[in-house]
Formats: structure tokens, C-alpha cells, sequence
């Protein structure tokens, strides 16, 4: 078949109509650089074939609805898919300000909180001034959407560093202070960088990795070849991976770099080079020092965000670390020899400029609302004690209309241990860790008794949380219940399951893109 070449402004304006949403030249250039189809032309006129791109298509996006229902059942409901939106959007302004395991997406919050109408009741759930809770906050994303839309909201969570996060986002900055303090200190980094050479060590190893990668690791080329399996791309990454390696050892030992720390006892110890662990306390010196509360905590949050990005280890496994590493290695994920990081200066200086954007962003659409995350057990806490300290007007508030409903996420039966996924964080900020209290933690597994404790524990949240609910109240459960717990819990808790939607879940990590679905329980009382 003869190719039928479009530039990827013709390409994206294709797909577009295509697919009946919008495909950017962005999206049309990650297919190329990833090596879903092929590149034609050179010397900046790149161009790609209408027929690849028609393929991709088909084999995926077309036929994913059909497939999923077939996997999932008749019943999904593709609707709360969203699947028309970009990952921009779904990490719109805030809701990108620290990487965080296991939250939903803004557009779900929105969409139940936002007047959206249950096809059987036809009903609206809330509206603006009310509070809504969610008792298992997170990183916030109920928080920050009640906030777009004019609704009051309370959270709640266990742990110290995600009532930081939530916190941080729903904080009202002044953006003149904010900025000079991050250009204090980022002078004062660079200026701490001078007495050493690891950015001259880095500067010297991106110089020879350039040219190693592309002379054997040409772009897009290379990928092209090992997504269409002709080429084994882990044999020969780690062919070349070896082939670097002295020339690594060589650079490490001419700039006197020091790979690991002697005391590798904590997270800090273990997972950081002694230069970049140098470098964070010397930050965080200059963070303890600012005056103001709030510009410590967002500061903070853009170290922390720092600190993930700078760990000791591979590109791909930044989500669920295996072990060290300190030298050069083959990246599948970019499909080229990487490195670690050996400083700081870099990520620090690009999420400082992040965050203060995202927050503008936010500042023009939130509203004169009030939102706050309470750090305590959801199965025990006195909410209001706790407001009248830490924010009497939503305390009034509460006490004078109570609190109109719930929307949450709570964790999943033996997924992920929420404290653990942010060990860095709390070893250097000294927040206090609270895994016993967690519910479904990972570490307690998934057999009987841990199924157990889990749905007792949900069930005393809801139970606690009903003291504060109006008598008409609307509870939203977003779980993926695969063991049928949800019945029982909303039996313990003294309420009713009056209707369930099911929704497919398509915005997973690359390494997972299987059929998937979770269910958004409607409960009342009982």
C-alpha cells in the first residue's frame, strides 16, 4: 500500500476528526517518539503515514469500549469513563502539586458534586454553600473540586504528610512572597553548588551518554524497532548498558563522586547519593527558616516533590522501588542508557515554577469557600472539636446546617500503605507515622481476617462520620469491590446501597492498560 504522508499538524487534525476529540500535535509526536508508528522525512519535516496511524487507532482506541464491556459487563457505565479527556486535564492545576497513589480524577468528584442527576431519583446532591466530607482525603482532589464549585469541604486523614498535601492546595498564597522565597532559595542552592562538582560531573556524563545514545540508540528509530519486535530491546540495552559502564566508573572517580552514603540505615540513607542528600538538607535548613507557616508547608511540598524525583533508581520504577541504583543502566521506558540523579538543582528549580503556576491557575478559579483537611482517625475523630480550633467559620457552618453529604475514596484491601509511599517525606520533615491505623493497609494482605477488619473499619468511619451528616444525607463510595464487602459494610453502618455505578478506569499507569473498572456506591440511611 502506498504511504499517504501528513505533517502532524495535518496528522493531529486527522485523528481528531477520527476519534471525535481533540489530538494534539503533542499527542501525534509521543506516537512517534515512543514508536507507535513510523517517521518519515528528516531535518525537522518529519511526517508520518496515514495508514500507521489509522492502524493504531483501530487496534486500540476503536475496539477499547466494545472489549471492556465484553471483560467488565453490559452494565459499565462509559459515560464516567471521560475518556474524551487529555491528561492535562485530569491533572488540572493543583491536582498535579505532589505525585500521590490511588486517587481518582477531578471530573468524578465534579461530576456528582456538580448537579449531575441520578437517572432513577433525579435528583441534585448538592449545591452551593453546603460541606461535603470526605473521610479518607488523600491528596485532596475532593477538596480542591468543592472549592471550584462553591461548596464547603471538610477532610479527613490519618496521615500527616496527606493532610500536608490537601492542605497546601486549598491555602490562599500571597504569590509576591511565595516567589521571592523560592528565589532565595534557589540562589542559595546554586551558590552551594560552587563548592563542589557534581553538576560538572552530570554535565560531563549527559555530554558522553549523548553521543553513546545516539550512536546506538537512535531516536525514534530505535523504539520503532523494538515495539514492532525487530529487535530484542533488553538484550541489547544491556549489551550497551555494560559497554558504558567504565566510562561511567571513569567520570565517578575523576570528580570524586561519592555514590552512596556510609550510613544507609534510612530511606534517606538508602535511597539518596550523598551529594543529592546533601543538597536536600540544605534546603530544608533554608525552608525551616522562613517566617511564614503556610510558605513553609508549600515549600515543603515542593521539596518533597523534589526528593521523589531525585531517588536512586530507575525511571520506570519510580513508583514502586526494587533496589539502589548508582550507576548508568538501560532505561526501557526511554529506550537509551539513563542515569541516576547526583543533584537536586534541576527538579528543584522546574516544580518551584510548576507549583507557583498551578496555584495561579487555581487562585482564578476557586471560590470564597472554606476547605480544610483535619489530621485524625476517621473512625473516632470529634470533627467539630477539631474545627473550632483550626477553622471556627466552618465550624459555624457546621454546626448551623451539619453536613450534607460525603464523597470519598477509601483505600482498597491490601493495596498500598499510604504512609510507606512517602517514606522520604516523613523521615526528613519528622511528621509522625500512623501505619497501625490504617485501613486495608498492603502489609496486612488480603486473607480473611484483614477482609474483616477492613469492613468493620469502613463501616466505623461511616458510623462516626453519621453524627455529623444531615438527616437526608447523600453518601459516595468510589471502590473497587472485588470481594462484595461494600453490602455488608453499608449493613454494619446502618445505611442502604440505593444505587451503584460502575465506571471503567482508563487512566492507569503504562505498565497496566488492562480492563478495569470500579464502582461508585450511592449509600443513604437505612
Amino acid at each position: 500500500m502506498e504511504a499517504e504522508l501528513l505533517t502532524i499538524k495535518e496528522a493531529s487534525q486527522w485523528a481528531s476528526e477520527f476519534l471525535g476529540k481533540s489530538v494534539s500535535s503533542s499527542n501525534i509526536s509521543y506516537l512517534v517518539q515512543y514508536g507507535r508508528i513510523r517517521k518519515f522525512g528528516a531535518n525537522g519535516s518529519t511526517q508520518i503515514d496515514k495508514h500507521d496511524l489509522l492502524a493504531y487507532y483501530k487496534s486500540y482506541n476503536g475496539k477499547r469500549e466494545s472489549d471492556w464491556k465484553d471483560k467488565l459487563g453490559s452494565d459499565l457505565n462509559w459515560a464516567l469513563s471521560f475518556d474524551h479527556l487529555r491528561e492535562v486535564d485530569t491533572t488540572k492545576h493543583v491536582h498535579r502539586l505532589h505525585p500521590y497513589k490511588g486517587k481518582f480524577i477531578p471530573q468524578l468528584v465534579e461530576y456528582f458534586l456538580d448537579g449531575h442527576v441520578d437517572e432513577y431519583k433525579k435528583e441534585v446532591f448538592f449545591h452551593q454553600g453546603d460541606i461535603v466530607l470526605d473521610p479518607f482525603c488523600g491528596s485532596g482532589t475532593t477538596l480542591v473540586q468543592a472549592s471550584e464549585l462553591g461548596i464547603n469541604a471538610i477532610g479527613i486523614d490519618v496521615s500527616a504528610f496527606n493532610a500536608c498535601i490537601s492542605n497546601t492546595k486549598v491555602i490562599r498564597y500571597n504569590p509576591v512572597e511565595l516567589l521571592s522565597e523560592v528565589k532565595q532559595i534557589s540562589k542559595a542552592l546554586r551558590l552551594y553548588l560552587t563548592d563542589n562538582n557534581t553538576l560538572a560531573f552530570e554535565e560531563r556524563v549527559l555530554e558522553e551518554l549523548g553521543k553513546f545514545n545516539k550512536e546506538y540508540f537512535p531516536v525514534p528509530e530505535f523504539k520503532y524497532k523494538v515495539q514492532n519486535r525487530l529487535i530484542n530491546g533488553d538484550e541489547w540495552g544491556a549489551k550497551k548498558e555494560a559497554e558504558f559502564l567504565p566510562v561511567f566508573n571513569r567520570l565517578v572517580e575523576e570528580y570524586g563522586i561519592k555514590l552512596l552514603q556510609s550510613n544507609n540505615s534510612s530511606f534517606l540513607g538508602k535511597w539518596y547519593s550523598e551529594h543529592i542528600r546533601g543538597e536536600i538538607d540544605f534546603v530544608f535548613e533554608k525552608i525551616k527558616a522562613v517566617q511564614k507557616t503556610e510558605l513553609k508547608m508549600i515549600l515543603s511540598i515542593i521539596l518533597s516533590r523534589t526528593m521523589r524525583s531525585c531517588r536512586a533508581t530507575t525511571h520506570a520504577d519510580l513508583a514502586t522501588l526494587k533496589e539502589p541504583v548508582t550507576t548508568t543502566y538501560y532505561c526501557a521506558k526511554h529506550g537509551k542508557i539513563c542515569k541516576p540523579l547526583f543533584s537536586i538543582l534541576k527538579w528543584w528549580d522546574f516544580y518551584a515554577k510548576d507549583t507557583i503556576n498551578r496555584l495561579q491557575q487555581f487562585s482564578k478559579l476557586r471560590t470564597l469557600t472554606n476547605q480544610i483537611c483535619l489530621i485524625g482517625d476517621s473512625r473516632s475523630i470529634d470533627i467539630e472539636e477539631k474545627l473550632i480550633t483550626r477553622n471556627p467559620q466552618l465550624a459555624s457552618e457546621l454546626k448551623a446546617n451539619k453536613i450534607k453529604g460525603i464523597f470519598s475514596s477509601p483505600p482498597y484491601v491490601g493495596l498500598i500503605d499510604y504512609h510507606e509511599q512517602h517514606a522520604y517525606a516523613y523521615d526528613l520533615f519528622g511528621f509522625e507515622r500512623k501505619d497501625d491505623l490504617e485501613i486495608g493497609p498492603l502489609y496486612k494482605g488480603q486473607g480473611k481476617e484483614a477482609k474483616l477488619s477492613y469492613t468493620k473499619g469502613i463501616a466505623d468511619v461511616l458510623i462516626n462520620c453519621k453524627r455529623y451528616l444531615a438527616d437526608d444525607y447523600d453518601v459516595f463510595l468510589v471502590a473497587n469491590d472485588k470481594y462484595n464487602l461494600y453490602p455488608t459494610i453499608a449493613e454494619l453502618a446502618g445505611m442502604r446501597i440505593v444505587n451503584q455505578y460502575k465506571r471503567p478506569v482508563l487512566n492507569r499507569t503504562e505498565k497496566d492498560k488492562g480492563a478495569y473498572s470500579e464502582i461508585i456506591f450511592h449509600l443513604k440511611q437505612k
